[in-house]
This record gives structure tokens, C-alpha cells and sequence, in this order.
């Protein structure tokens, strides 16, 4: 299956955009995410983008703020919807692609049940571009074992292997979005300005929980 990404230009992507605040969840370029919409707010917002671009800009909201309006961090992840269906029961489920992230300019004043805000792209078109990675397999292996070894800490049973049948960056893409890692460290991850960054923090985000680990260990 090709990445999406291949058939876009950041000159293509939305400079308004519906946002989706949704916590505890951060999306990544290259991934793919289902999504089950049932709010009112949210279905309008799915229903509105399925009539024009098809985008959705998901972000993660602070602790700070109003209940209903938090305020939100300043780099989120775009994706287009590529499977929409709705359910018998007024819910809509859908697939998001990651394509790109974005760093929020200004939120709209708008009577939708959403939030719209101006967005940039221009710091990230390495998330778009297909430029050859620093980065080889090779380099990955020790992050690989690492973190299938946290995984397991964790009582998570995945299997890694799969993901080196994709590319350098989607497998590095993935590996922060399904990691069992904090909100934080995740956010940490997204705003790497590239793949080789996150390659590096996600290294120092797993050896400092196997140092950790080491230290309850060995402090018996």
C-alpha cells in the first residue's frame, strides 16, 4: 500500500482546518488511526470535512483551560479521512491517515459545534518530501529491543517485526504513536523537527526507563 503522503504537496494541505482535541491520543505522520465519532460536535465536524478536504487536525489538549474549551498545544498532526461509515446507531467510524503536522497560528471565532483554527506547515515539509533518511534499520536495532523488552514490562504483546516491513520513517512514526510511553514524551516526540531527532529522543526516552528500572532493581 502506498503512503499516503507520496501523493501530497504542503501546498495541497488546508491552511484552516477543523480540530479535534482529543486526549490521551496523539497522532503521527504515516500512521493510521480508526476513529469512533459519536458526539454532536464531533460528527458535524466529520460530516462538514467530508464535504470539502476531508482533513481533520487531531491535537492533543492541555490541563488548562475550560472543561469544554481547553486550551491546546501548539503542534498537532493532520490526516485524511480515507474509510467513512455510518452506523445504525447515528455513530460514524472512520480511518485517519497522518499526513503532515502543523504548529497553530490562531484559533477562528465560529458558531460551528467545532473548533477551526489557522494553521502553518512550513516548518515540517520533511514529513511530506522523500528525502533519504541519515537513519538505517540497522541504527534501530537497539531501540527495537528496548522497547519490545518495555513493551513486555508494560504487559503489552506486540510484534515488532511487522514494522520493519515499512519505511524508516513510518516504522519510527509508529513506534512513537503505539509506545506506551507518557502524553508528554509523545508530544515530545511529534514536535522532533525530524525523523532522525525522534529517533534520537525516543532513545533517550527508553534508556531512561530502563535506568530506572535498573536502579528499582538493583537498590534492594
Amino acid at each position: 500500500m502506498n503512503n499516503i503522503n507520496e501523493f501530497m504537496n504542503i501546498l495541497d494541505l488546508p491552511k484552516t482546518i477543523p480540530v479535534f482535541p482529543l486526549s490521551n491520543f496523539i497522532m503521527f505522520p504515516g500512521t493510521t488511526v480508526p476513529l469512533n465519532i459519536f458526539e454532536p460536535r464531533y460528527l458535524q465536524m466529520v460530516n462538514d470535512s467530508m464535504k470539502k478536504h476531508r482533513m481533520i487536525g487531531m491535537i492533543q489538549p492541555k490541563k488548562s483551560g475550560i472543561l469544554k474549551k481547553p486550551d491546546l498545544h501548539e503542534i498537532g498532526c493532520i490526516g485524511k479521512i480515507t474509510s467513512f461509515n455510518e452506523t445504525e446507531d447515528g455513530r460514524i467510524l472512520i480511518i485517519l491517515n497522518g499526513i503532515c503536522r502543523f504548529k497553530l497560528n490562531s484559533e477562528i471565532e465560529t458558531v460551528k459545534l467545532y473548533r477551526e483554527c489557522n494553521v502553518q506547515y512550513s516548518d515540517f515539509t520533511n514529513d511530506i518530501s522523500k528525502k533519504s533518511n541519515e537513519v538505517n534499520f540497522s541504527d534501530l536495532d537497539l531501540i527495537m529491543k528496548n522497547m519490545e523488552k518495555f513493551f513486555k514490562k508494560q504487559g503489552y504483546i506486540v510484534n515488532l517485526k511487522d514494522l520493519e516491513k515499512k519505511d524508516l520513517s513510518q516504522t519510527i512514526n509508529d513506534l512513537s504513536m503505539a509506545s506506551p510511553f507518557s502524553l508528554e514524551e509523545k508530544q515530545i516526540l511529534l514536535e522532533s523537527i525530524d525523523i532522525n531527532t525522534r529517533k534520537e529522543k525516543m532513545e533517550q526516552i527508553l534508556n531512561n526507563y530502563i535506568k530506572d528500572e535498573f536502579e528499582n532493581t538493583t537498590i534492594q
